[in-house]
């Protein structure tokens, strides 16, 4: 978790719960992980503690023990607020699933002061009968922060057009990100806006479903869900908007590129499939 007491204590916001929105595949699989992750991050006063978190998250219908699992998101804190910022796939197979949800949170400590950070949060999913079912979580740990930013973590951080959630903005800091994810997040900023949603934390090690290393905990890859304010999963988005995205991404370095749209002609550089029906992926060799 990441994050700093705000200069003037203020109560912490109250967002509406995410919910899952047109050209959602499985919208069910998304909304189970995302009422999960809200009622572990998020308590009113006197809610704190592992025994309320377990009440909640019995409530929903879920193992209470799935509560021991929160981690980052269950800090000691009087009250605390979260928001869900995007919900996106890490894997969705028939009968198993990563929902990978990006999370801003505010805590309240007892003498009233603020302490804004988030965590992004891998929960792992198995078909049921009636609803899907949560099978275990895994908070993101981005790690401590360097000394000092170097260069070019200090221009992405810095640029109004790349937005990033707490736990990417944490990689950044803590080091672990290579240049060649962050140069071609840089030259993408020249022609869109585009809203990051996972770097390295919170993603799964291996490629869903494979044995296969992923390059997010690599820092070599980061995913984009939404460019020039536009939803890559909204069917309304243009979709020659996302496959423009795409294609710059390749002419920025990225070996592979994965995303809603098909390319065809472009040789394996390329790819989509249900996972990254709501987003772009942008991965590097090194």
């Amino acid at each position: 978790m990441s994050g700093a007491p705000t200069s003037t204590p203020t109560p912490p916001p109250n967002p509406p719960l995410w919910q899952p929105g047109p050209g959602e595949i499985q919208p069910d699989v998304k909304r189970r992980a995302v009422e999960l992750v809200a009622a572990l991050g998020a308590w009113p006063p006197g809610g704190r503690g592992a025994e309320a978190a377990r009440a909640r998250v019995a409530a929903l219908g879920l193992p209470p023990g799935l509560a021991d699992q929160a981690g980052p998101l269950a800090p000691a804190a009087a009250e605390a607020t979260l928001e869900v910022i995007d919900a996106q796939y890490g894997g969705i197979l028939a009968d198993s699933a990563s929902v990978l949800v990006v999370c801003r949170q505010w805590t309240r400590a007892s003498d009233g002061s603020v302490t804004e950070g988030g965590t992004t949060v891998d929960v792992r999913l198995s078909r049921a009968e009636s609803r899907w079912a949560v099978t275990a979580l895994y908070p993101g740990k981005p790690g401590p922060a360097t000394a000092s930013p170097a260069p070019t973590v200090a221009r992405v951080l810095a640029e109004p057009r790349i937005e990033l959630p707490p736990a990417a903005a944490a990689d950044l800091r803590s080091g672990a990100v290579h240049d060649s994810a962050l140069e071609a997040m840089l030259r993408l900023a020249g022609p869109y806006t585009l809203s990051v949603s996972v770097v390295r934390s919170g993603h799964p090690l291996d490629v869903f479903g494979t044995t296969r290393p992923s390059d997010h905990p690599l820092g070599r890859a980061f995913d984009v869900w939404r460019i020039d304010g536009r939803a890559v999963v909204d069917p309304a988005t243009s979709r020659q908007l996302v496959e423009s995205f795409m294609r710059d991404a390749a002419a920025a370095g990225s070996y592979n590129v994965g995303g809603p749209v098909a390319i065809a002609g472009a040789g394996n550089q390329f790819f989509t499939d249900d996972t990254h029906h709501d987003h772009v992926h942008v991965g590097f060799n090194s």
